[in-house]
Formats: C-alpha cells, sequence, structure tokens
C-alpha cells in the first residue's frame, strides 16, 4: 500500500480454474506490514507481521537492516512472520541497473504517450512485467524468502496506468499477445480496450508464474506455502485509471487469497451524488469493502480487510481520526469477514511527524488520546467474531460489476466520458444513500451458485463495462428466468459497445452486448425501450438513462429509484423497500453504526443499553447513545456478557495473554508499543479491592452500574503485570 504517482489523462478467455498447486487456508486473524526491524515503539502485537521486501521499500531510505536480521527480530519477539513485496514496483534497482544480468531494464516500465516513465519514486518505476522480469523476482527474492523459512508470501499492487503503455516492453507484448504490431490507444476506443486488456492479462500471468514457484519450491522443501494479492478495490482501481486482474484471481488456485486495501486515501476520492462533487468517505469504502468481500465470496477464498489510522498524504491529526472511524465501521459491516489487517506501516503511524491542526505548521508523533483509541479498535479486530446478523435494512439488491470496467476509463473520446466513475456511483450511492445495505455482484462470479443467493433484485449496465465472455449471460438469463428480477440502465451509446468482441465476431452480430442477452432471456425485441418485461418467470425492467446522470443531475436518481422500489416490492415475500439514513449491526458484543447526510432525513441515531464507546480513549459507559448524521459508533454492550460470575477483559490498547481467574482474582499480562498509554475496560463480579500493574498501585475507578474497572497505565512490549483482587 503505496501512495499513487498519479497521471490525470472480449476479454481474455481465461480457464474457469487455473491449475497450480493447492493451498490450505490460511491461520492467522490478524497481520501487519513493515519494511522495518521490531523495536518496542512498533509492536502492536498482531498475529502475524509481514516483512516487506528482501531490499525493504523503496519509500523508506532509512539504514536497511538485511532481510533475514529483520526476520528474526520479529520471530524472537513471537510473531508469526509473512512477507510483503510488490509485483509492480519494488527495491529491485540491481534488476534496472543491469547488476542481476548484466542489462539494463529500465525500459521496462510502464511509459506513457508524452514519453514519460510512471514512477513510484526515485529509480523505481511501475514495471511491465517481462518474462524475465519474473524470472528475476523468483531467483532474488521469492527463492530468499522461502529459504528463511516463510511460508505465506504477499505479492501486492498488481497494478497497470491506463495511461501507460507506450513503451517498448508493452509494445513487445503486444505483438506477442496479439500477433500484430502495436497499435497507440489514444487513437481509438478499440485500441484502448486492447490495451487495457493485454495490461490486465500481464498481470495475471505474472501473479499465477511467481506464485506457481513459489508453491513449487515450497513443495521442494516440505512446505505449504501460501500466496496472497494484496490489491485496492475494483472501484478504486477503476475510478484511478489503474487496470489490474482483480476477480478473475480467485479462481486461481495457486491464489489463497487477498488483502483489500482500503482506507482514507481510497475512500476519500469525490464522487458526485445529486449534482454535488465532494468526498463521502464512509459510503466509498462500504462499497469498496463490498466489492472485495463479494469477490471471493463465492470461491471461499480468504480474505483481510484493511485499514490504516493515516494514509498516504500528509494531513492532520483530526482528520485522520475522523475518517480512520469511518472506513473503520465500513469493515465492520461485513460481518461474514473476520480477518484483518490492522494498519501498514506502523514506523511511520508512530515515529511519523503529522500536523496538530489543518492550518498548524507544527508538527508531532501521533498523541497519545489518539494512540489509545486506535490501538483500542485494533485489538478489538483481534476479537472480532463472525457473525450470521445482517446489517439493518433491505436485503438483496445488487449491481453488476466487471472487470472491464477498467478497459475504458482513460484516455477519453468524443462523446463519451465517465466523470469521477459516476456510472458506478449512480446504481449504487442513490440506495446506499437511503438506506439500503447494496451489494456488488462480480460479472465473473455468475457461475458460482453462491453468486445468486438471497439475490433478489440486480441492477446492471453495460454503459462502463462490457461482458467479458458469452457464458455470463446464460447465467444471468437462467437466474433471471427462475425468478429473478432484471434492472437494465442504459442507452448503450458508448463507442466501446462496437469493439471487436465475441458478441460481434464468430457468428454472434450484436451491435452491443445487451442486445445477445436480450435474445438470451426471450425479449420480443433485442433492443427493448424503457419498459417491463416477462421473462419466464421473471422480470426485466429496462430504463434507458445513463446511469451517471443519476448521480451527475440535481435529483436524477427519482425514475431510477421508483423503478429499484417497484421491482423490489413485487418480488414475492419481499416485503416493502425500507428507506432510512443509517447503517447497523450487532456483531457479537460489538455495536456499529453510521448515519448518513445526503438521505432521507437528519434525524440522529438513537441508541439505549449499557455500552463502552470504543471510540473514546476514556472508554466511558453510557447508557445511551446519540450518533449524528456523518458520524459512527462502535460499542461494546456490556449486556452481552453471558457469565456474570467470571472477569473478562472487555476492551483494551494492549494486548492481553496469559490470563488467570479464580473466585477473587484475575490476573493478565498487558502487550503494547513502548511511548503509548492503555486503557482499558474490565468486567468484574464485583467491586475491585485491590489493584496492581507491575507491582504498583493500579489508577483504576469502578462503575457500579455496569460492574466494570477502568484501569490506566503506560504500556510496554514487554507486558505489564496486572493483578485484581475482588
Amino acid at each position: 500500500m503505496q501512495y499513487k504517482y498519479r497521471f490525470v489523462a472480449g476479454l481474455l478467455l481465461f480457464p474457469a480454474v487455473t491449475t497450480c498447486f493447492g493451498a490450505s487456508a490460511g491461520r492467522e486473524k490478524t497481520t501487519f506490514q513493515t519494511s522495518r526491524e521490531w523495536r518496542p515503539s512498533i509492536d502492536n502485537r498482531a498475529d502475524a507481521v509481514m516483512v516487506y521486501g528482501v531490499g525493504g521499500n523503496p519509500s523508506d531510505r532509512s539504514k536497511r537492516i538485511p532481510f533475514e536480521d529483520r526476520v528474526k527480530s520479529w520471530r524472537d519477539r513471537g510473531y508469526t512472520v509473512h512477507f510483503m513485496t510488490g509485483i509492480a514496483w519494488g527495491e529491485y534497482g540491481d534488476y534496472f541497473t543491469g547488476k542481476w544480468d548484466g542489462h539494463w531494464h529500465l525500459d521496462e516500465g510502464q511509459v506513457t504517450e508524452k514519453g514519460d516513465t510512471i514512477w513510484h519514486g526515485r529509480m523505481v518505476p511501475y514495471i511491465v512485467p517481462s518474462k524475465n522480469f519474473l524470472k528475476y523476482l523468483k531467483e532474488k527474492h521469492v527463492k530468499r524468502v522461502i529459504d528463511a523459512g516463510i511460508d505465506a508470501i504477499y505479492m501486492e499492487e498488481p497494478e497497470f496506468w491506463m495511461g501507460g503503455g507506450y513503451s517498448a516492453a508493452f509494445k513487445r507484448e503486444w505483438q506477442e499477445y496479439y500477433g500484430f504490431p502495436w497499435r497507440p490507444q489514444h487513437e481509438s476506443p478499440e485500441n484502448t480496450y486492447l490495451s487495457n486488456k493485454l495490461k490486465y492479462y500481464l498481470y495475471y500471468r505474472a501473479l499465477e508464474d511467481v506464485f506457481t514457484y513459489a508453491k513449487e519450491y515450497g513443495r521442494s522443501k516440505g512446505m505449504n506455502v501460501r500466496c496472497y494479492v494484496p490489491t485496492h478495490s475494483l472501484v478504486n482501481y477503476s475510478s484511478w485509471q489503474i487496470v489490474s486482474p482483480e476477480a478473475s484471481l480467485a479462481s486461481m488456485s495457486c491464489v489463497d487469497g487477498y488483502i483489500a486495501q482500503v482506507w482514507t486515501g481510497t475512500s476519500r476520492e469525490p464522487t458526485f451524488y445529486n449534482g454535488l462533487r465532494k468526498e463521502r468517505v464512509f459510503e466509498n469504502a462500504f462499497l469498496e469493502y463490498g466489492s472485495m468481500e463479494s469477490m471471493t465470496r463465492p470461491t471461499g477464498r480468504k480474505m483481510y480487510f484493511l485499514t490504516d489510522p493515516i494514509e498516504d498524504w500528509p494531513r492532520d491529526w483530526a482528520d485522520y481520526k475522523k475518517n480512520y472511524e469511518a472506513t473503520f465501521t465500513a469493515q465492520l459491516l461485513y460481518p461474514m469477514i473476520a480477518d484483518y489487517e490492522v494498519m501498514p506501516w506502523p514506523e511511520r503511524i508512530y515515529e511519523g511527524l503529522y500536523k496538530t491542526c489543518a492550518a498548524c505548521d507544527t508538527k508531532e508523533k501521533i498523541p497519545r488520546f489518539y494512540s489509545t483509541q486506535m490501538q483500542v479498535m485494533v485489538n478489538t479486530l483481534n476479537d472480532m467474531p463472525l457473525s450470521e446478523n445482517r446489517v439493518n435494512g433491505s436485503q438483496g439488491v445488487g449491481v453488476l460489476m466487471s472487470n472491464s470496467l477498467m478497459f475504458q476509463r482513460f484516455p477519453t473520446f468524443e462523446g463519451y466520458s465517465d466523470p469521477q466513475f459516476s456510472s458506478f456511483y449512480g446504481q449504487t450511492l442513490p440506495l446506499l444513500k437511503r438506506g439500503i445495505p447494496v451489494g456488488t455482484v462480480h460479472i465473473e462470479n455468475v457461475g458460482y451458485p453462491d453468486t445468486w443467493k438471497d439475490l433478489k433484485v440486480l441492477v446492471m449496465s453495460y454503459s462502463n463495462m462490457k461482458p467479458m465472455k458469452e457464458e455470463f449471460h446464460r447465467h444471468i438469463a437462467q437466474w433471471v428466468k427462475q425468478g429473478g428480477t432484471l434492472i437494465y440502465c442504459g442507452k448503450d451509446a458508448d463507442p466501446y459497445q462496437s469493439v471487436m468482441e465475441w458478441w460481434n465476431t464468430g457468428g454472434n452480430a450484436s451491435k452491443a452486448p445487451s442486445m445477445h442477452l436480450f435474445e438470451q432471456l426471450g425479449l420480443p425485441s433485442t433492443e427493448p425501450q424503457t419498459g417491463e418485461y416477462a421473462a419466464g418467470k421473471g422480470k426485466v425492467y429496462v430504463l434507458r438513462e445513463e446511469p451517471m446522470d443519476f448521480v451527475m443531475r440535481s435529483g436524477g436518481d427519482a425514475a431510477y429509484f421508483s423503478l429499484v422500489k417497484k421491482a423490489f416490492e413485487e418480488q414475492p415475500g419481499a416485503g416493502q423497500l425500507e428507506t432510512k439514513n443509517h447503517l447497523y449491526l450487532e456483531r457479537g458484543p460489538y455495536v456499529i453504526a453510521s448515519v448518513m447526510d445526503e438521505s432521507v432525513s437528519s434525524e440522529p441515531l438513537a441508541l439505549s443499553g449499557t455500552f463502552v464507546d470504543l471510540f473514546d480513549p476514556e472508554l466511558p459507559v453510557l447508557h445511551a447513545k446519540t450518533v449524528r448524521v456523518g458520524e459512527q459508533a462502535f460499542l461494546y454492550d456490556v449486556k452481552k456478557v453471558t457469565d456474570r460470575s467470571k472477569p473478562l477483559t472487555l476492551c483494551s490498547a494492549a494486548r492481553i495473554y496469559e490470563e488467570k481467574a479464580t473466585k477473587n482474582s484475575y490476573s493478565f499480562v498487558a502487550k503494547a508499543p513502548i511511548e503509548t498509554s492503555n486503557a482499558m475496560r474490565i468486567y468484574l463480579p464485583s467491586k475491585p479491592k485491590k489493584v496492581r500493574a507491575n507491582g504498583a498501585a493500579g489508577d483504576y475507578t469502578w462503575d457500579e452500574a455496569s460492574h466494570t474497572c477502568l484501569l490506566k497505565f503506560e504500556n510496554n512490549p514487554d507486558g505489564v503485570a496486572v493483578n485484581i483482587q475482588f
């Protein structure tokens, strides 16, 4: 996860499953990434650490510690050690400068139309992943990592900028792949489509090659090597004009899972809604996490969700805190995911200097109140349960996505543009803003039966994406004919409708891909106008409006939402489509809520009970919580404590080890980074008589109503021994 050096300016017929070597599910629940050796200031006590880069992180110019020494330093502290590095960029200077094979390879960087290399940093280009580069990556990096006894490898951010595609290396790959000379992508929509399709393939091939090698080499040493892809969401890559394999990787047996790289930096990308362009961090994060969850759910791959207490751009601590709460809340609203990357780069979180306020020039390290709050939040992730509960609201409305969303974003051509990725947000934000927990459905997954589970209404458009295989339409049509409801939006007027693809070649003669779908559905016309049509036991609604207009015009979503409401409520047993201004979920003892602005009302959400406020570093006990518009809440419901005869740590800014409980005592060891303050709320059967922390009298207060003790002390990574007599 790094800051992107941004330049503004029929898919491959992969087999359903690529045969590499089988994999086992990951064992770790929480993890983080760092390029540094263990230090007391960054010892956040997740289950595992992803040590970054054989040569470190190219963004980190500090004195480098040898890779094996960094690994040992974390193992000596009890961590499971994994490995992460970039596959599109990294500390690979020995490759680019010829030290590896005697040849310079800077010509393998991604290059823009103007001839500029797209750099990730000094002497670190974004790479056109040639077979020679992959050979280097395997021999010089992957082999060394496995030899160090590491059995989990994370190849992050397989990224090809849409603005790239002009280098000699890319032209060579074009000729080999297509069998005809390279074509400049800016000259036509078809060239753009072909160019982005090739970029997509190159990183699919790269990951398949590297992961297959890792598993084979691991097997030769008696190891089962697990392989993961940390990646931004399809929503973000499409918005930021980056091409990546995304959903296609989920059907590769050599891919064990993903990290959903969603954080303030991705989620604060401005969007349009009701004609207004602005940041909508919570809503964007909710859609980003949702696209990642739906991408892997039918395949059974492991998914970690990432959040970042700060972000790549330098801002002030209040900004970081506000947006961290928004993205953190969004991730918790997916109760089917319970594995997390709790933070990237703890060295910059704990040791970096950032502004004390937006208008200030002064900078300081993370304030104690924020590090306490952050560590309380992080430690809940070690305890966060899976849950069969669902976010409140009408379930069963999904919006179709495809990897080809990344194929027609850049460059733009006369007669077609999609400002701020508004065609996607036009289908999703009008629902989410009304409190409907809209899901996303990946067209690449329509062949999996689980994809259709509980889905009542599917919204789709080919205005900003195209179907990559003919068989997708067969699965969609089958679902509709069995009783599903499909809403198709769009005029099919963009120039990508006529690119040379399967729907207009090989015996197919459809002018647009939707015409083929409508034919499969048995509609009386393959170019239906706005209206309602029967298809077997199901229905098809056609709305000949462009989805981007739903959000780019004030009030532009009225007809669209009315249609979704009608389609939903006509589904047998669906009931009324509920609208509200918030999302709410109970997950084990945790209560998660967010109240949105620009919604159906400006009323706050009022909650009553006995709660510990986990967004407040003082961990107060509340009997009422008001969540205002634009705010989120994260609470521990004390009433969910089932065994009132036993002590229990409810929340803590340190991780708890060596717990021991007797009839009248409770002891444990608390570990967390140095120079941070612990606050913890502990349930006790009765009021404590004595509290000791490392032998000294403990700083505590008692709340009789909740039977909880608030205990505070300074953290230590070596541990603080606590003993409570009650």
